[in-house]
């Protein structure tokens, strides 16, 4: 018996609709600063997850070679700023590169001293544990040192927009 194998060519992945898939799963947003060489860097973020509890892990994915990334890998701490619903504007500022984007905003100090967020829903500060590779993207486990938390409803991300969600 002769048999043959065909060999079939893979289809072409398409970025564009991994993103779109992805975008199916809701998230919260997040603002993560650094401070390096005296100044503050942020960026908003979705890719941000808890990792263990004990010790209390999260991590979260920078962009390889995004200012804030770096920062945070050269100082070794970072801090997660969970936003409020009332937050959207301070979402879109620290998305892309924007100048002055920590101007005219409410800051306070995390246990440790660090900048956060006045009005985040909760403050994580971290050390930096690790940091692994992934794809065009750094991961980095932080071990939380502090955090603190209060009342509120998050701002969302799904579908490529912020929204709201009653969690009353």
């Amino acid at each position: 018996m002769n048999m043959q194998t065909a060999c079939m060519e893979a289809p072409a992945f398409d970025p564009s609709v991994f993103r779109a898939a992805m975008g199916a799963f809701a998230t919260g947003v997040a603002v993560v600063m650094a401070t390096h060489d005296e100044r503050l860097h942020g960026m908003t973020v979705n890719s941000l997850t808890s990792v263990s509890l004990d010790p209390p892990l999260l991590l979260v994915c920078p962009r390889r070679g995004s200012t804030t990334g770096l920062a945070m890998k050269s100082s070794g701490s970072f801090v997660v700023n969970i936003l409020d619903e009332q937050q959207r504007d301070i979402a879109t500022r620290f998305v892309g590169d924007i100048a002055n984007r920590f101007d005219g905003l409410d800051l306070g100090q995390s246990p440790r001293g660090f900048a956060v967020l006045a009005n985040a829903l909760a403050h994580f500060d971290c050390l930096v544990r690790n940091v692994y590779e992934g794809g065009d993207h750094d991961i980095i486990v932080g071990e939380v040192v502090s955090c603190t938390q209060r009342a509120g409803s998050p701002l969302l991300f799904y579908r490529g927009r912020f929204g709201t969600a009653d969690m009353a």
